[in-house]
């Protein structure tokens, strides 16, 4: 039977510091978040925490509308700081950690940031000469948060009072890549409490529930979480790095109810859970296992219900439109493991073909409205691509909608690799490597990875009398400055790359070919 835990919340009319300041005044003493050190934090030291840090950051100039560009880690300080500048009207641009100098600095370029809060060293990597680098000589201030955020007296510095404006611009979220140059989603309060919306409907979270933070804190998927805590009680559990040797156990020895956040992740609390002896559990306490991003295996959501007992909960959603759909906890077995759940509350979906709506059971592209869509892209020129004359965002993903409301993602348009629920432009490896000496013709393909979903492969045509090998074109992307996580795991040799009549190169051709081999 359902537990409709959603009927009375208004998600999408509230901003997050209107949330946080009601989750304050009605459970100011429940716990509201744990992490790894043993730290601990309730609803009511969070608001206060936040108002300081706000008055720490007035202080250095940071007020309503200020573009503020942020590169943390999933910390306590991350969600300090997203309140505090949510109290302060700024508009926040949280940039994934993994990302490095070509995108920070395309980013914090276009998006004018004026302010730019980066950690220490994290996961080995110096992000403060990095951060010196891509600003340059621009006048935008630099914060190292390592992990200290400014603080200051709130009475003391006496901080401007707070206007709600739940339709303004206030976050801007950057897509991973469908193109060579990242897209910037311009977001509102309003927007992400309607994604919120939808997972809170899917999952039935409630305040009794714990739910395991794996997914970057910087990605919209991590930031609806701090809406639902608000908006739940529900307490979260912050990992700042995901080990698939000791986090599933940590989640289970502090009563982890939902544990994300996608394929990648529930086939390692798989696996770690198949280690233990007979009648041992990893998560004695888990109900759901909630995500998406990824493909996930037909056969996965029988196996994660005869291990743990508990469901997968898959959705599809995208930076520009989070949280489409998403399966409900008291969907049918077959709909769980087949599909991507049904259209959110609120949400609307049709597939589209050469211009014409398909009927049910008939595969095009998937257009959505709703409010938990996009205000556009912050480089307006590129709207008019993304919007139908009709107003429905063009996802580019392909799939199919079942007699019953339920879809299938089938493909995509858009020539994008999904690694860990990140996307990788297959245009953005190219370029790089076309430039190689080495090679006269390129083609980046996504391949299934079981452990990762897709794994980049590139298939290179060298030039007469060259060679390239495979830690060669790794040594190259990197001095590059390409992410780590978007080098190819995978490298071929063609002669020539199948194209058509147009000169448009066959790539499902090609992972044909080597999706066999892999």
């Amino acid at each position: 039977m359902t537990r409709d835990l959603s009927a009375n919340l208004d998600t999408t009319g509230k901003t997050l510091w209107q949330l946080v300041s009601e989750r304050a005044l009605t459970t100011p003493d429940k716990r509201m978040a744990f992490d790894e050190r043993g730290r601990s934090m309730t609803f009511g030291e969070y608001k206060n925490w936040c108002e300081r840090v706000a008055a720490g950051l007035s202080q250095m100039g940071v007020g309503e509308n200020t573009n503020v560009s942020w590169i943390l880690p999933s910390r306590f300080e991350s969600l300090v700081l997203t309140g505090a500048l949510s109290r302060l009207g700024a508009i926040q641009n949280p940039i994934l950690p993994i990302y490095r100098h070509r995108e920070v600095s395309f980013i914090t370029k276009q998006s004018d940031c004026k302010v730019l809060i980066v950690p220490g060293v994290f996961r080995g990597f110096d992000f403060p000469p990095m951060a010196n680098d891509v600003i340059g000589d621009r006048d935008v201030r630099i914060i190292v948060a390592d992990p200290d955020l400014p603080e200051a007296d709130p009475d003391a510095v006496g901080l401007p009072p707070y206007r709600a404006d739940v339709d303004g611009l206030r976050w801007l979220f950057y897509s991973s890549g469908t193109t060579a140059d990242p897209k910037g989603a311009k977001h509102s309060d309003s927007s992400m409490g309607a994604a919120n919306l939808g997972m809170q409907w899917s999952m039935q979270v409630g305040p009794d529930d714990k739910a395991a933070v794996v997914f970057p804190i910087t990605h919209v998927g991590g930031l609806i979480w701090l809406f639902n805590a608000m908006e739940t009680g529900v307490e979260l559990l912050m990992v700042e790095t995901f080990d698939p040797a000791n986090t599933p156990r940590w989640l289970g020895e502090h009563g982890c109810t939902c544990a994300g956040a996608g394929t990648v992740f529930w086939l390692t609390y798989l696996n770690a859970q198949r280690q233990l002896p007979d009648g041992e559990k990893l998560l004695p306490n888990v109900r759901i296992f909630n995500g998406g991003g990824s493909p996930k295996p037909r056969s996965l959501n029988a196996e994660m219900v005869a291990a743990f007992g508990a469901p997968l909960i898959g959705g599809w959603g995208l930076t520009e439109s989070p949280i489409n759909t998403m399966v409900h906890v008291d969907d049918p077995d077959d709909k769980k493991a087949n599909t991507d759940g049904r259209a959110c509350p609120g949400v609307s979906i049709r597939t589209v073909m050469d211009g014409v709506e398909t009927a049910r059971g008939v595969e095009g592209e998937l257009r959505v409205k709703g409010g938990q869509v996009c205000m556009g892209y912050l480089d307006a020129s590129l709207d008019a691509e993304a919007f139908d004359e009709d107003g429905w965002f063009r996802t580019g993903d392909l799939g199919i909608i079942d007699a019953d409301g339920y879809i299938s993602i089938t493909g995509r348009l858009k020539d994008i690799i999904i690694r860990k629920g990140e996307n990788i432009s297959a245009k953005e490896i190219e370029d790089l490597l076309f430039a190689h000496p080495a090679v006269a013709d390129v083609a980046v393909i996504g391949l299934p990875d079981t452990a990762s979903g897709e794994r980049a492969c590139a298939v290179v045509v060298a030039k007469p009398d060259a060679s390239l090998t495979f830690d060669e074109m790794v040594a190259y992307l990197k001095d590059a400055k390409l992410s780590v996580h978007k080098i190819p795991e995978q490298l071929e040799f063609v002669d020539s790359l199948p194209r058509n009549p147009s000169g448009k190169v066959l790539k499902k051709d090609l992972r044909a070919t080597y999706g066999k081999t892999s």
